[in-house]
C-alpha cells in the first residue's frame, strides 16, 4: 500500500490526535491550532472529513458533533513512509546503507535492537525479507 504524505494542515490535525490518544473534537483540534496559527473551524471539519475517508480517522457521533481518533499510529505512518521510500530504490541495500550512515549513534542503536527484537520474534524460515 502506498502511503501519501500528510499535507501541513493533515499533519498538524493528526499530531494533536496522536498526542492526545483519545477521541477529539473538530472544535478542540481547531482551538488548539489556534494558539500557534489562525485557521478557520470549516477547515479543519473538512479536512478532518478527508482524513476520515482516507482510513487515517474514525470517528463517532457525540451529541451533534463528530468525534475524530486516529486508526493507525504516528509509527505506523512513519514505518509506511520508509518502506515506499525504499520501495522507490533501484537498489535497496544501497539506499539503507546510505539511510544508516546518516542516523545519529542513538538512531543506529535504536535500530540494531529494533532489528534484534525482530529476529527474537520471527519464527525462523518466515516471509518477509531478510534480518
Amino acid at each position: 500500500m502506498r502511503v501519501r504524505r500528510l499535507g501541513e494542515l493533515e499533519a498538524e490535525i493528526m499530531d494533536r490526535v496522536w498526542q492526545w490518544e483519545r477521541p477529539a473534537s473538530v472544535r478542540e483540534i481547531v482551538d488548539d491550532i489556534n494558539r500557534g496559527r489562525t485557521v478557520a473551524y470549516t477547515t479543519v471539519m473538512t479536512v478532518a472529513d478527508i482524513l476520515y475517508r482516507k482510513g487515517w480517522l474514525s470517528r463517532e457521533k457525540s451529541g451533534r458533533a463528530w468525534m475524530y481518533q486516529a486508526v493507525r499510529s504516528r509509527e505506523e505512518y512513519t514505518a509506511a513512509l520508509m518502506q515506499d521510500a525504499l520501495g522507490d530504490s533501484q537498489d535497496r541495500r544501497a539506499a539503507l546503507l546510505r539511510f544508516v550512515e546518516r542516523m545519529s549513534r542513538e538512531d543506529v542503536e535504536a535500530l540494531d535492537e529494533a532489528l534484534r527484537a525482530a529476529r527474537a520474534e520471527r519464527p525462523s524460515g518466515a516471509s518477509g525479507g531478510a534480518l
